[in-house]
């Protein structure tokens, strides 16, 4: 089992059309962005023009999550509005129109990985996922087995665990909590 801590302020920013994006991890590690060959990729963006298009990735499922406010978005030309921390999903090659400025938490997984999922908890959790994300809303402590790791807010904890052995986890404060299996 490896466990990586990518704290936000590691993180270094690129532009997209509509703000900055700040990359915490692309996986595997040989993938390459531009290429669009990764399995996942978690990253954290601001939203800074209104109206702001998304970037489409054919391909690709997409979680995001708003970290400072709600969003009112149009997905393929249906309005919708989330709440803060509400977890958006969709098609990464759909047409996405933000017209609110923000920022977000996004995690995009090839649609080749059969099992994924991403929850917000703070209560105890037990799994064996291949891999296991949990990013900090707010400055809290992960115990993993036991051992505590302490994460400032919009920090990542990242969980190979290719063997799928089995992780007790505990939350002192509300994470999104992500989980991912595939097949190598």
């Amino acid at each position: 089992m490896n466990i990586h801590l990518l704290p936000k302020k590691d993180c270094t920013a690129s532009i997209w059309s509509g703000g900055l994006t700040y990359e915490y991890l692309i996986y595997p590690k040989t993938a390459n962005y531009t290429d669009r060959d990764f399995i996942f990729r978690i990253s954290s963006a601001t939203i800074e023009k209104e109206p702001s298009e998304f970037t489409k990735f054919k391909g690709y499922y997409r979680y995001l999550v708003m970290l400072d406010n709600g969003l009112q978005i149009e997905i393929n030309k249906e309005k919708k509005v989330y709440e803060k921390y509400e977890i958006m999903e969709f098609n990464s090659d759909d047409e996405v129109t933000s017209y609110t400025k923000g920022i977000d938490f996004n995690w995009m997984v090839s649609e080749k990985v059969s099992h994924h999922k991403l929850k917000i908890t703070n209560s105890n959790q037990s799994c064996n996922a291949q891999i296991i994300i949990l990013f900090s809303l707010h400055a809290t402590v992960i115990k993993i087995n036991e051992k505590p790791y302490h994460l400032e807010s919009y920090d990542l904890l990242v969980i190979e665990n290719q063997k799928k052995e089995h992780i007790m986890l505990a939350f002192s404060n509300e994470c999104l909590f992500g989980i991912l299996d595939f097949k190598i």
